[in-house]
């Protein structure tokens, strides 16, 4: 079987990649991906030469790419992690959002929909819990609460899996959905709150905390975030959509004081150092206050539950970002991107 992993090199999808290439050797992985800034393809060094894995460089914003990479591919399945993801971003300069999210996940759909009709097909499109807005005090996200976007990241998110669901209905392409609640884990880029914490920590910046840290995310380590989208695609219903959450529901200032904590033991100086760096700045808009997802139906349908708490989780992140200067570095210099272009460019 031919699948098509867009987004690849990505943090989700690097991390998804590392666990089923080796895994499944009767499947031949393409991943297709622009190699944006977020991307790496030091994330896949691991898997780079196996024979069930390749890379194609396409920007799915591209029409005309995504029908040539499809014709020239015949994927029998999809699984669309690419994605523009990070909110601040979106809330400064929103068109990048719309054009990938959005127009990328119409160009995928419509190219997959042009393929002849086959056994096994699926497109399998991966998103967030951010699309049902903010929670209160009480209460969970479930498949059937409604969208209430708040950013032009959701809302660009909420669009794009308007339209799966809609291509799902509309033509019958075989389609399943899963949003799933704040990942954090390896190769995530340093934009993104654990690894900006663990890096300015180790480094003696400062902590920037939205507000008061009072906003609650509920955290799902990578590993089983991959976990649980291969195990719907095996056992989930067609059409269907499933929430993956962690069950580790943490405010903001909750989870830097437990980095904080790590990195001091790791490195052996006092807590009450680093804590000192926490810089409590300006709300960003439309924060949403709460998060948290009811994993239950994946629990119930497909036997799906996170392995890592919060505590064994974070304590693997801070470990591995520590043990991988030479990553960071390149990510945060700019060194890879340069990689990129001299050894890809033009393909």
């Amino acid at each position: 079987m031919n699948i098509l992993v867009t987004g690849g090199a990505g943090f989700i999808g690097s991390n998804f990649l590392n666990l089923m290439v080796p895994r499944h050797p009767e499947h031949h992985f393409i991943n297709a991906d622009k190699l944006t800034y977020a991307a790496n393809l030091e994330n896949l060094a691991g898997i780079a030469k196996r024979d069930n894995y390749q890379l194609e460089r396409v920007d799915i914003g591209d029409a005309a790419a995504v029908r040539d990479l499809f014709e020239r591919m015949r994927p029998n399945m999809v699984i669309h992690f690419a994605a523009e993801s990070h909110v601040d971003r979106s809330i400064h300069a929103p068109e990048s959002f719309i054009q990938t999210n959005i127009n990328g996940t119409f160009h995928l759909l419509e190219a997959f929909r042009a393929l002849p009709k086959g056994e096994g097909q699926l497109f399998h499109h991966v998103s967030t819990d951010e699309v049902y807005g903010s929670l209160g005090a009480t209460g969970l996200f479930r498949e059937d609460t409604a969208y209430d976007p708040s950013s032009p990241y959701s809302a660009s998110k909420a669009a794009s899996d308007h339209l799966v669901r809609a291509y799902h209905r509309t033509y019958g392409l075989p389609v399943k959905l899963t949003n799933c609640s704040n990942n954090y884990g390896p190769y995530q880029f340093p934009e993104k709150l654990i690894p900006l914490m663990i890096l300015n920590a180790v480094e003696g910046k400062p902590l920037p905390v939205y507000g008061k840290g009072e906003n609650i995310r509920d955290w799902l380590y990578v590993d089983d975030h991959c976990e649980a989208i291969w195990t719907v695609i095996e056992r989930g219903k067609m059409g269907g959509t499933y929430n993956i959450g962690g069950l580790n529901e943490r405010k903001n200032i909750d989870v830097v004081h437990t980095i904080c904590e790590l990195v001091a033991e790791e490195k052996g100086v006092p807590k009450a150092e680093l804590l000192k760096q926490i810089k409590y700045v300006e709300d960003r808009p439309g924060h949403d206050l709460r998060y948290a997802i009811d994993p239950a139906k994946i629990m119930r349908e497909c036997g799906w539950k996170p392995k890592e708490s919060f505590e064994t989780g974070i304590r693997k992140t801070v470990r591995w970002y520590l043990g991988n200067e030479a990553w960071v570095k390149d990510v945060r210099s700019g060194a890879y991107r340069d990689w990129i272009e001299k050894n890809y460019a033009g393909r």
